[in-house]
């Protein structure tokens, strides 16, 4: 029986905890005692109690996300009314920062912090072996509240062996060649860190090697970002070059506008389906990124997003974000359009969340900033964006997630956006929660038949135009049987076009992006 359990919550089974092996690669002579319990949001906090308690532990750390601590909060309750004796442990980014109410900020006090023993902030590398070493031993510390500073980076051991041969053959594997971020975006809890700095780049990429001959195909990396040190990142393009096979998937996080030569060099070196880079534009408006305090070249950033799409074969994933302050939305429309211009293959639409920690509540004043008191603290309105247009928007997203970044509609789409992609989008938005009332679980056959209808009539587009699009798309989804607009018009033969479908390298890279 172990004497301490690492557990969390993921969002969804494919999902590993990277935090959760950094902790367990370094509880040193604690390690044997030491296992890890992962689990999704579906169980109730009672079966997950049960689980966890059956292993008898001493000390059971959790790890606190923004999805998971709605959940966890009940977990706990269960877990002090049944097992008072065992000891928990929260850490993680949720409950990091601002565990106690502070004026001023819309978020309450925390009260899974109070219902457990221990809280550490910051990074917990080393400070929960510390911890649980000193509970084991008999003399646990007097305070509740622990905080981790940062430790240098050569002082841990790598998670990498946490990884199982069932996370590998099932689950997104998660690694770091850096932490940290030297940029100040009001918006990202990235903000507060005082610059990134990387592990030994020699051991990483032994570690790499490691879980390549293990059979790890599929590697997404977490740093901020990826591309601000050139010849790091080089070294590792180069690395993972070297090792190109059909079944290779990379997905970074880049700085848009910091690319030079050298990268791009390597960077055309990969084929299709092999590489993801998501991009954060976030917004193109000058005026709103000085506001947040981010430092964005947007004519060297439309260069490069025109430059990737052109010259290489990488899957471009870009993202834009509703509701910043100063940003109304006309500003967010034209930013919009301009994105589309450059053809991104996914550009995905985030409404702002105010995260505990953020300096981006400075503002929530000076521009009648509202956000939900609940996880995951999205603005609900603005100075400049009323409530019922924020709703309007974020429905927008959603149906730009169903038709345009899942990739099903590559004929129709561009008769939807035409010369005006936001303001047309908007409306067959509109009109499909109109017809619908469903923002998701539409059905693809379903769906197909509401733009059948829904096409000519908020667009006015050509009805032949709009069943010969959609016709196109339908034969090349796979689906089985035929949406009603075919029934009733009858089946036409699929165009060579839509016979070419998608190979399976491009159906891996569009869905790559599993965080």
């Amino acid at each position: 029986m172990p004497q301490i359990i690492l557990a969390t919550l993921n969002a969804r089974y494919i999902h590993s905890s990277l935090g959760l092996r950094c902790l367990l690669a370094n509880m040193g002579d604690l390690r044997g005692e030491t296992v890890i319990r992962e689990f999704t949001l579906e169980p109730s906090p009672v079966e997950i109690a049960g689980q966890l308690l059956q292993e008898g532990p001493r000390i059971i750390g959790l790890g606190i996300y923004i999805w998971n601590i709605e959940q966890t909060t009940r977990l706990v309750g269960v877990l002090k009314a049944v097992a008072p004796e065992v000891v928990l442990v929260l850490g993680g980014p949720e409950v990091s920062h601002e565990w106690q109410q502070s004026a001023g900020s819309g978020l309450s006090r925390q009260p899974i912090v109070d219902s457990a023993d221990y809280l550490i902030t910051g990074q917990a590398d080393l400070a929960f072996a510390d911890l649980c070493r000193r509970i084991l031993a008999g003399s646990p510390p007097r305070e509740r509240v622990l905080h981790a500073p940062p430790p240098a980076l050569d002082q841990l051991a790598f998670p990498y062996e946490g990884y199982r041969d069932e996370d590998i053959a099932h689950r997104v594997i998660y690694v770091e060649a850096s932490r940290g971020c030297p940029f100040k975006c009001e918006f990202c809890l990235s903000a507060l860190d005082k610059t990134a700095y990387g592990f030994d780049l020699d051991a990483f990429l032994l570690e790499m090697d490691r879980l390549y001959r293990r059979g790890v195909r599929h590697f997404k990396f977490v740093d901020r970002t990826f591309n601000l040190n050139q010849k790091t990142a080089a070294a590792i393009l180069e690395f993972f070059l070297a090792r190109l096979d059909e079944r290779l998937f990379l997905h970074f996080e880049v700085v848009p506008d910091h690319l030079p030569e050298g990268l791009k060099a390597l960077l055309q070196r990969f084929p299709a389906g092999s590489l993801q880079l998501e991009i954060g534009v976030q917004s193109f408006n000058p005026e709103v990124q000085a506001l947040i305090s981010r430092r964005q070249d947007n004519g060297q950033t439309r260069r490069n997003l025109a430059w990737l799409r052109e010259r290489t074969q990488a899957h471009l994933h870009a993202d834009l974000i509703i509701g910043l302050p100063g940003e109304d939305m006309d500003s967010f429309g034209q930013g919009f359009d301009e994105l589309v211009a450059l053809r991104p293959h996914e550009i995905q639409v985030g409404i702002l969340k105010r995260l505990r920690g953020v300096p981006i509540s400075r503002h929530a004043e000076a521009f009648d900033m509202r956000f939900n008191p609940s996880p995951p603290y999205e603005v609900l309105s603005t100075g400049l964006i009323d409530f019922p247009s924020m709703q309007r928007l974020k429905r927008f997203a959603r149906y730009w997630d169903l038709i345009a970044n899942a990739g099903r509609f590559p004929f129709t789409l561009p008769a939807i956006l035409g010369d005006s992609p936001f303001d047309r989008f908007l409306a067959l938005s509109d009109w499909l929660h109109q017809a619908t009332g469903q923002q998701s679980h539409i059905a693809l056959k379903r769906l197909f038949d509401l733009l059948a209808q829904g096409l000519p009539g908020s667009l006015g587009l050509d009805r032949g135009l709009v069943k010969g699009v959609l016709e196109a798309d339908f034969h090349r989804s796979g689906v089985k049987g035929l949406p009603e607009f075919l029934l009733r018009t009858g089946k036409a033969e699929p165009s060579a076009a839509s016979q070419e479908g998608e190979s399976p390298r491009r159906r891996q890279c569009r869905h790559g992006n599993s965080g």
